[in-house]
């Protein structure tokens, strides 16, 4: 895949749940909610401060995220489904 978000976007990629309960019991696909937490596939270059200079963005390429429910808009590249949000949806990064 040869894509490159733009200013302060970001490319992510979103992590599968886990399809049993700690208890052991199977949730099913219709009862699962989309995980909020991602991978980071790409980054753009940042924005302009008022002087011109670029402020390049806190997050990288295969960073863990979290973000808000719903932060970002769904694409399709390559047959992957694939979020594109701005580095403001993102809550933090998982270390």
């Amino acid at each position: 895949m040869d894509f490159r978000p733009l200013h302060d976007r970001v490319l992510v990629r979103r992590v599968e749940s886990e399809e049993k309960t700690s208890g052991g019991l199977i949730i099913p696909e219709t009862a699962k909610e989309k995980p909020q937490e991602g991978e980071v596939v790409s980054v753009g270059e940042g924005t302009r401060d008022d002087s011109g200079n670029r402020v390049a963005l806190d997050v990288k390429a295969g960073d863990r995220i979290l973000f808000g429910k719903w932060s970002g808009t769904e694409v399709k590249l390559d047959g992957q489904e694939l979020l594109i949000m701005k580095e403001s949806d993102i809550m933090g990064v998982l270390s």
